[in-house]
C-alpha cells in the first residue's frame, strides 16, 4: 500500500520577514514596513511615517500578539519606548504618537543687536542677572552671548586708542554666576499649510478650551438660554473628524425639524437643543449610541467639536431627553424628518419598504409576549414598524400595538405614508408575506399606492413554457439575470367591507430548477419591466441589512429607558381560549373521519359475502354500523357550537390584567437620532463612491468613513472670514487620505454653517510627509 506524504503546513509569515512572538512577522524596506499576524497583513506604514509605525507596535502589544520585549526587539527600540507608545495611544489616540518637531522650538532671541547690547552693558560693569533682567533673557543666554568676546590678543579699544601687551590693563575676572535656570519650553504649535484657507496662523497643540465656568453659573440661575459654541484654535484635536458629519446631518433635517417641534418647550440651560442633538449623533457615529456610552468617550475631546469646554454627562443627557419626551411630540418630529428626507432625495422615495422589527425584553416588567423571529419562540417584546426608502435608508418608525399584524399596521400607516410623500403620485410599497391581505392590497390601490409582495399560501405552478430570460442592470452597473414568467391572477377578498370582491394583480413567477417549487411576486405596478419588479422585491433585504447594521453599530435593540406604564385595559386582544376550542373542533373532525373509515370498511365487509352466499342487511345492522359515525357527528356539532360561542377577542383586563408597556417617547427620540446618524454616514459613504476616485469604495466606503470620523485634526476658527477650518491629520494609508481630501472638496461646496453660529465649515487634509 502506497503511503501518502503529508503536505507541509503553509508558513505563517512571508519570505524575508523577521518572525517574532508566536505568529507574527515584520518586513521593513525602503517602501516602509508591514506586520503579518497568522499570515495575514495586519499593519502597514510608509517610509518615514513614524506615527503609523508606533501605532503598529502599540497595537501588537494591545492584542498580545507578542510580549513587550519581543515587540521592542522586532522594532529595534527599547522596551520602555513600546510601553510609552501604548500609553500615548491610550491617552491621546493616534495624535499622541506623532513625533515632536526636532530642533529649536522658536527663533533665538540672541539677535546681533541683542548681543551688541549685552556686550555694551557688560562692558559697563553690569552683572549677568542685571543684564538678563534688562534684555529679557535668561542669565545662561547672557553667558552664551559673551562667550565669543574672549580673545587671545588681550586688546582693549576705547575712543580710537589701542593698547597692546604689557601696556594694557587686564580686565577683571568676572564674578562667578550661579548655574542658569533652563528656560521653560514653549508650547508646541502647528503651522497652517500654505493655501489652506487658514493663513499662516499658528495653532497650539491640544489647546485648552475656553473656560465656560461663568456661563455655567449663569445657566444654573436661568440667566441665559444656552451657551453658544466657542471654538479655540487647536492642533491635533482628537475626534476632529466628527465635524465631517455636519453637512450630511444638515441634510437629514434633524436640527431644523427639532426646533420647529420642540423649540418653545425646550428649557433653558447650558446645553442647547442643537448641542444635545449633535452630541447624540456624534456619539452614535463613534459606536456609542446609548447615553451610557458617554463614559467611554473623552468629554474634553468631544467638547472641542461641540464648541464647549466638555461634553454633557450621562445624567444631563437623560434629563434633557426627558424634557423632549414630556412634550409627547416625537411622532410629529419623526414625520417632519421623513418629509425633509423625501425633499432631499425624491428619487429614493419612489419605492418604500415596510417591515416590523421585534425588540426582545429581558427585564422584570409584565410586558406582553409576541413571536420573536430571531429566538424562534414567543417572548416579552415590543414591536416597531419601520419605513425605508428604495436604498434601505430609514424614513419613519412607529410603535406597533402588541401582537398587531403587519397588515393591520400597513392599513394604519396609509395616511402617514401619504403625508410623507406629500403629493398624489403613486409610490410602490414593498413588504413581506406578513402583510398578506387581498383586502389590504385593494385599500392600498384605492389610496394611490402600488403593492409589491410575495404570494402567500399554496398555488399552482406556472407552465414552464411561459418563462423567459430577463436582465436588469442596477445603479452600480451590475447585471442580474433571472428566468421569469409574467402573468395575471385574480384574488378573492374574504374579509372586511370588500368581502366577496375579486382583486386582480400582476404576478411575476421565478423559476429555478434547483428549487422544488416556484415563487411568485405580486404587484399592482404594470409599467415596470419584470426584471425590475424582481430586483425591487429582492432589494427589500436592504431594510433587514439596516436592522442588522444598527444592532451592531447603533445599539438598535437597547432599552434607552426602562420606565413602563400600564397598558390600555380596554384594548381588545386575542382570546387565548379560542385556540383550545379550535383544537377540540379539529379533534372531533379527526374522530369523525376515523369513524367514517371504519363504517365504510364494515359496510363493504357486510355487503360482500363469499361466493354462493346471500346476505340481507337490516336497518338494525345499518344503525349499528353507523352508530359511531352519528356519535362523532354530534360531537363535532357540539365542538363547533362551543368554538363559535367563545369570543375571538376580549378586553386586555380580562386576558392579562396588569400588563405593562415600555416607555415609547424616549425610545422613539433615540431612534430619531439613530436615523439621522445612519443617514449621515450613508450620505458620506455614497459621496466616497460617486464623488471621489477611490477604487474600492463599493467594499470599503463605510469603513473609511468610520476611520475618518474618529480621526484627529486641527480646528482653526477665523472670525474675520467667519469660517471654521478643519484640517484633518493624514490617515494611515495615502490612498485613504486622498479619498478623504476629495470628499472635503465636495463638502466645501455645500457651504454648511456650524449649528448655532455663523461660521462656515471648510475642510482639508494634511499631506503625507
Amino acid at each position: 500500500m502506497a503511503m501518502m506524504t503529508a503536505q507541509p503546513p503553509l508558513p505563517l509569515v512571508p519570505d524575508g520577514a523577521r518572525p517574532f512572538g508566536a505568529a507574527a512577522g515584520i518586513v521593513e524596506d525602503t517602501d516602509g514596513g508591514r506586520v503579518f499576524v497568522h499570515g495575514h497583513l495586519a499593519y502597514a506604514w510608509d517610509a518615514g511615517d513614524t506615527a503609523a509605525r508606533r501605532f503598529a507596535a502599540a497595537s501588537l502589544m494591545r492584542i498580545k500578539a507578542a510580549t513587550q520585549l519581543e515587540i521592542a526587539a522586532a522594532f529595534a527600540v527599547k522596551p520602555a519606548s513600546v510601553r510609552r507608545w501604548e500609553a500615548q495611544l491610550t491617552g491621546a489616540g493616534i495624535a499622541g504618537l506623532l513625533a515632536e518637531r526636532k530642533g529649536p522650538k522658536r527663533k533665538s532671541k540672541l539677535t546681533d543687536a541683542t548681543v551688541a547690547t549685552i556686550r555694551r552693558l557688560r562692558a559697563g560693569g553690569a552683572s549677568y542677572r542685571a543684564i538678563a533682567a534688562e534684555i529679557g533673557v535668561s542669565p545662561g543666554s547672557v553667558g552664551n552671548a559673551l562667550a565669543d568676546t574672549d580673545t587671545d590678543t588681550d586688546t582693549d579699544t576705547e575712543e580710537g586708542c589701542t593698547t597692546t601687551g604689557s601696556d594694557a590693563s587686564p580686565e577683571p575676572e568676572p564674578e562667578p554666576e550661579p548655574e542658569p535656570e533652563p528656560e521653560p519650553e514653549p508650547e508646541p504649535v502647528d503651522e497652517a499649510e500654505p493655501g489652506s484657507g487658514a493663513g499662516d496662523r499658528q495653532v497650539p497643540v491640544l489647546a485648552e478650551p475656553v473656560d465656560r465656568s461663568g456661563e455655567r453659573v449663569a445657566a444654573a440661575f436661568g440667566l441665559i438660554s444656552s451657551a453658544p459654541p466657542v471654538f479655540t484654535g487647536c492642533a491635533r484635536a482628537p475626534l476632529a473628524g466628527l465635524l465631517l458629519a455636519l453637512p450630511g446631518l444638515a441634510a437629514t433635517g434633524l436640527l431644523e425639524t427639532a426646533h420647529v417641534t420642540y423649540g418653545a418647550t425646550f428649557p433653558n440651560g447650558f446645553y442647547s437643543l442643537d448641542t444635545m442633538l449633535c452630541e447624540g449623533v456624534f456619539r452614535a457615529l463613534l459606536g456609542e449610541a446609548r447615553a451610557e456610552g458617554t463614559t467611554r468617550i473623552d468629554p474634553v475631546a468631544l467638547g472641542r467639536v461641540l464648541g464647549l469646554d466638555r461634553a454633557p454627562e450621562v445624567k444631563t443627557i437623560r434629563r434633557k431627553i426627558g424634557f423632549l419626551a414630556e412634550a409627547g411630540r416625537v411622532g410629529d418630529w419623526i414625520a417632519a424628518m421623513a418629509k425633509a428626507h423625501v425633499r432631499a432625495r425624491p428619487e429614493q422615495a419612489a419605492v418604500l419598504y415596510v417591515d416590523g422589527h421585534v425588540r426582545a425584553y429581558q427585564g422584570t416588567r409584565r410586558i406582553g409576549k409576541t413571536h420573536v423571529p430571531r429566538l424562534k419562540f414567543p417572548a416579552p417584546a415590543t414591536v416597531e414598524t419601520w419605513v425605508s426608502d428604495a436604498a434601505g435608508d430609514p424614513l419613519l418608525v412607529v410603535m406597533a400595538d402588541p401582537a398587531a399584524s403587519l397588515a393591520s399596521e400597513l392599513r394604519r400607516l396609509i395616511p402617514d405614508l401619504r403625508a410623507v410623500v406629500g403629493d398624489d403620485r403613486r409610490v410602490l410599497v414593498g413588504f413581506d408575506r406578513g402583510g398578506w391581505s387581498p383586502a389590504l392590497f385593494a385599500d392600498l390601490d384605492a389610496a394611490g399606492f402600488d403593492t409589491l409582495t410575495w404570494r402567500k399560501g399554496h398555488t399552482d405552478d406556472v407552465d414552464e413554457a411561459l418563462f423567459a430570460e430577463y436582465i436588469h442592470t442596477d445603479s452600480h452597473g451590475r447585471r442580474h439575470r433571472w428566468e421569469l414568467a409574467d402573468t395575471r391572477v385574480e384574488l378573492d377578498i374574504a374579509d372586511g367591507p370588500r368581502q366577496g370582491e375579486v382583486f386582480g394583480m400582476r404576478q411575476i413567477s421565478l423559476f429555478d430548477p434547483a428549487r422544488t417549487r416556484q415563487m411568485h411576486i405580486l404587484t399592482t405596478r404594470a409599467d415596470l419591466p419584470a426584471a425590475e419588479v424582481r430586483y425591487r422585491m429582492g432589494s427589500r433585504w436592504r431594510q433587514e441589512n439596516y436592522f442588522r447594521y444598527a444592532r451592531m453599530r447603533f445599539d438598535l435593540d437597547s432599552h434607552d429607558r426602562y420606565r413602563a406604564g400600564d397598558d390600555d385595559p380596554t384594548r381588545m386582544v386575542p382570546n387565548p381560549a379560542k385556540k383550545p376550542a379550535y383544537q377540540l373542533v379539529e379533534q372531533a373532525r379527526r374522530t369523525l373521519r376515523h369513524s367514517e373509515t371504519v363504517r365504510d370498511r364494515d359496510l363493504l365487509a357486510a355487503s360482500s359475502p363469499p361466493p354462493g352466499v346471500t346476505t340481507v342487511l337490516t336497518n338494525e345492522q345499518l344503525d349499528t354500523i353507523n352508530a359511531d359515525v352519528h356519535t362523532a357527528e354530534a360531537a363535532l356539532d357540539a365542538a363547533l357550537a362551543a368554538h363559535k360561542a367563545v369570543p375571538a377577542r376580549l378586553p386586555l383586563a380580562q386576558v392579562n390584567p396588569g400588563q405593562q408597556v415600555l416607555d415609547t417617547e424616549t425610545k422613539l427620540i433615540h431612534h430619531a437620532i439613530r436615523i439621522a446618524a445612519f443617514n449621515t454616514a450613508q450620505s458620506l459613504a455614497r459621496a466616497i463612491g460617486t464623488g471621489t476616485g477611490y477604487a474600492r469604495a463599493h467594499d470599503e466606503a463605510h469603513t473609511l468613513i468610520r476611520t475618518a470620523l474618529a480621526a484627529s485634526g486641527d480646528i482653526i476658527p477665523d472670525p474675520t472670514t467667519k469660517t471654521l477650518h478643519i484640517r484633518l491629520d493624514p490617515l494611515p494609508a495615502p490612498r485613504h487620505t486622498t479619498a478623504i481630501d476629495e470628499l472635503c472638496q465636495l463638502l466645501n461646496d455645500t457651504n454648511t454653517v456650524y449649528p448655532g453660529t455663523a461660521l462656515a465649515l471648510r475642510y482639508s487634509t494634511k499631506p503625507h510627509r
